[in-house]
């Protein structure tokens, strides 16, 4: 039989056929190609990566926050957290699935005191290969985890929980809690220098990187590569702790003692670099625990429900967390008229000799204003006007400048824009532009009413008018530097111009001298210091129109010193006082002199008292422990001391009040002579608002001691508003009270 060979048509058919099957299949494979590669790499490979390797961050410590004395205000600690990886758990048969997550969240719920439940759920998760069980956690907690991994080998525990290093925020003075600010639970800053300097606190987190088999365990160590994690730059302040303590303390004090209602304030800066000293709002937070509120803000929360609770826990919490100094604008009133009266004196509309009568009243295109005094001042000059924060004086003196020349100084000196401070939220002024500028405009703006500053640009400002006229930009941060201690920015001083001359300047200061010794800032007087000073106590106006509550006031204090040679400015707020008093020369003065009393003696400046304090300063207590009684009485009266000898001994074996203590010429010390004797007791009695004899009488009838603080050498009449011991309480006779005095014959009312 004849061999049949296939035709040339059906060679081309086979021919073909084989093409297409060759180009079906290399399409299909190419499409599947090209769904794995490119459409879906990404999550293969994801998948992949989760399958053979083990990746673990490695976070980055956090930047310290220093004040100028290198003490630390805000540092990071180690903390651990822990997670499961519920997609490894797969692997298992559902059995041994089921038993080895049991053994987990048995565990784990122990340790890290969580519910079972809770851990459970998590565990389901199994299309995850990281859940987080718990953050934060302790050293202590996360050794216990690892023993709990390290005992359980046989059921492969290690290979379903881990344990990540984390770090954490921790403050550890707890002052200047508005300048800090605090960070979120992932160590990011949410407010303050935490927000405004993010960038260079934050490190750089490192990472673990390990291979694991086919049973999900960890490779050789050849196969790990680690990437170290770079911390993060460090602050260091212009902040001094312990300036920022006494400004917190007084202020805390005075916000208590007056009852206010929209918290207090207190600023102190160096009038010559910008650097600020101290910035103090209270009521404010606590940074380590930011998201609770005051006893008495959260009473409020708790009596409210759904929404209308959560808007006022919100509402609260934003108060708290808000910098006052740099965010609140509010009407300066009549410390503002120190920036009218170097306007006028620059362009010569005012001088020492200027003077201008005040019947109590002045009228300006139809608009009586009055003074706080309403008979009048009568006739008076420029330091007496100031002395006496007099409005018709300041309104006059404002009609003389005139809105053009007013406006052009508003704007030079920095209070028409933002200071530029570095801190997120500084707020805008809000004033009266030239153009609508009428004479009832620059008539209430001469004395610090109807437009709104914040207390940062009024103390940069003012500072410009006694440091020879530069205005000057404020700053908190000094320096930023690396983990090696290495400067890696300097905020040095920035003078943006001269507003006034260096003769003006020094004028002011006179001026500002002439308010503490004799005017509405008396009660700011310091012996031993000569220190420059204006009151102000502003009405809210807009709020009062918007409530319409009648007494909506803002008292405060600037104070300058030394008032010679300037270097320290102070501005002290307390808004909406609620008690008794509301003046700025009667409760914002004198906690602003007692901040400048402590202050000044830690920053070096020795007081040099005048013959008329040196009669009034209190003596301080020798140490006579282990001398003879004879020895022991010629030491205390060399210091203008008496004392009285209790006991039958020869020597001293104890002495009331103790080595170093204050108190007042002809104070009784106490001189113990038998160990075996007790104290004598007496009961602390209310020494507010008595004259200084009548302190001084009650003093002596209970046995104790007292040391007066305050303007007791003012030439009105001054009582007793503060005592250091509070009334009732009992102590050892001899014992020291610390008694502040004050003048309430100020008067300084903006409006």
């Amino acid at each position: 039989m004849a061999k049949v060979s296939p035709s040339r048509q059906m060679l081309n058919r086979i021919a073909i056929f084989m093409i297409v099957i060759v180009l079906i299949t290399v399409s299909v494979t190419g499409f599947r190609l090209v769904t794995i590669m490119l459409i879906r790499g990404e999550e293969y490979q994801s998948k992949a990566s989760a399958q053979q390797l083990h990746d673990a961050y490695i976070a980055a410590e956090r930047g310290n926050i220093y004040d100028t004395n290198m003490n630390v205000l805000a540092k990071s600690a180690t903390v651990w957290t822990i997670y499961v990886t519920p997609n490894d758990l797969t692997k298992l048969k559902d059995n041994e699935c089921e038993k080895v997550k049991n053994v987990i969240a048995d565990n784990l719920s122990t340790i890290l005191s969580l519910e079972k439940e809770d851990i459970m759920e998590k565990l389901e998760k199994t299309s995850r290969y990281y859940v987080e069980i718990k953050k934060k956690v302790s050293e202590d907690d996360a050794d216990k985890v690892r023993e709990f991994i390290k005992a359980n080998k046989d059921l492969k525990i290690s290979n379903y929980v881990g344990i990540d290093e984390a770090t954490t925020r921790y403050y550890s003075e707890n002052i200047a809690s508005t300048v800090l600010g605090f960070v979120g639970d992932d160590n990011q800053g949410l407010s303050g220098l935490e927000l405004t300097y993010e960038e260079e606190l934050t490190g750089v987190s490192g990472r673990v990187v390990a291979a694991k088999n086919a049973n999900g365990a960890d490779m050789p160590f050849s196969y790990e590569k680690v990437v170290d994690a770079q911390p993060g730059n460090s602050l260091v302040l212009t902040i001094d702790s312990y300036i920022q303590y006494v400004a917190e303390k007084h202020l805390e004090t005075a916000i208590v003692n007056n009852s206010v209602a929209e918290r207090g304030a207190c600023l102190v800066m160096n009038v010559n670099t910008g650097a600020v000293l101290a910035m103090a709002t209270k009521g404010d937070f606590d940074c380590n625990n930011p998201f609770t509120l005051s006893t008495e803000d959260q009473s409020v929360v708790d009596e409210l429900e759904g929404e209308e609770r959560s808007k006022k826990l919100a509402e609260l919490r934003n108060r708290q967390w808000r910098n006052k100094i740099i965010s609140d604008a509010y009407e300066p009133g009549s410390v503002f008229k120190v920036i009218t009266a170097a306007i006028g004196i620059e362009e010569g509309f005012a001088n020492v000799n200027t003077s201008c009568n005040c019947p109590g009243y002045i009228v300006i295109a139809g608009q009586r204003y009055s003074c706080h005094k309403k008979i009048g001042h009568g006739m008076q000059n420029l330091s007496q006007a100031t002395q006496n924060s007099c409005n018709p004086f300041f309104i006059s003196l404002g009609q003389s400048i005139g809105a053009n020349t007013f406006s052009k100084y508003f704007k030079a000196f920095g209070l028409t824009e933002k200071t530029g401070i570095d801190l997120v939220g500084e707020a805008s002024s809000q004033y009266h532009s030239e153009k609508n500028m009428g004479p009832t405009e620059l008539a209430s703006s001469s004395f610090g009413q109807t437009f709104k500053v914040t207390p940062i640009q009024l103390l940069t400002a003012i500072s410009a008018t006694v440091n020879g006229g530069y205005l000057v930009q404020p700053h908190v941060v000094d320096k930023v530097i690396d983990s090696e201690g290495n400067i890696v920015k300097n905020n040095t001083t920035t003078v943006k111009r001269q507003v006034i001359s260096k003769e003006t300047s020094k004028l002011v200061c006179q001026l500002m001298e002439a308010v503490v010794d004799g005017g509405g800032g008396q009660n700011a007087y310091v012996p031993g210091y000569r220190i420059g000073g204006k009151t102000g106590t502003s009405q809210k106006v807009s709020e009062m129109l918007d409530t319409g509550k009648k007494r909506l006031y803002v008292a405060s204090f600037c104070g300058v010193a030394p008032i010679d040679n300037p270097e320290i400015a102070m501005l002290f707020i307390l808004d909406e006082p609620q008690g008794v008093n509301y003046y700025g020369g009667t409760i914002s003065a004198p906690p602003g002199g007692q901040i400048l009393s402590e202050i000044l003696p830690y920053l070096g400046y020795e007081p040099q008292y005048s013959e008329e304090e040196l009669k009034t300063l209190a003596k301080s207590v020798p140490n006579v422990i282990g001398k003879t009684v004879a020895t022991a009485k010629n030491l205390i009266t060399a210091e203008g001391l008496t004392y009285k000898v209790i006991g039958n001994g020869e020597e001293v074996k104890k002495q009331l009040p103790e080595n170093g203590s204050m108190i007042l010429d002809g104070g009784v010390v106490l001189l113990y002579t038998d160990e075996s004797v007790e104290d004598e007791k007496t009961t602390v009695p209310s020494f507010v608002g008595y004259t200084l004899s009548q302190v001084n009488t009650l003093a002596t009838q209970y046995g104790l001691n007292v040391y007066f603080k305050g303007n007791i050498n003012s030439d009105k009449p001054v009582v007793s508003y503060q005592q250091s011991i509070i009334e009732g309480t009992e102590v050892s006779k001899g014992t020291v009270v610390e008694v502040h005095f004050r003048s309430n014959e100020t008067g300084d009312i903006g409006a």
